[in-house]
């Protein structure tokens, strides 16, 4: 896969300009969401850029993943702890999946039943 960040990174932050441009109380919903779930402080600015690229991962948001791969790489984070993020990601993933199977094998069973 070759796919360049940089030039999505660019493009998504001149298209977010213009939504917010064009709708200036969106920007500021996002501002305020942005500014609750920093507010408290008990998680330094690389912890929360890496919980959310694990989200990013699990939600398969391309835009996110530029941004907080950005913003994780100003605040520090390393490869390694980028690594250990993705793994938990990759984990929890695969456990919602393995959950929701027993929830379809139950719906299945359930409505198979005369």
């Amino acid at each position: 896969m070759s796919t360049d960040w940089k030039g999505l990174l660019g493009d998504a932050m001149q298209d977010l300009g213009e939504l917010a441009k064009g709708n200036p109380k969106i920007m500021s919903a996002i501002r305020t969401f942005d500014e609750a779930a920093a507010a408290h402080g008990a998680l330094d600015a690389k912890t929360r850029e890496l919980i959310a690229l694990a989200v990013a991962a699990t939600t398969r948001c391309e835009t996110c993943i530029a941004v907080h791969s950005k913003a994780a790489v100003d605040a520090g984070a390393s490869r390694e702890e980028l690594l250990e993020t993705l793994a938990v990601a990759i984990g929890l993933n695969a456990g919602a999946a393995f959950v929701y199977s027993s929830h379809i094998l139950s719906a299945f069973d359930t409505l198979s039943k005369k």
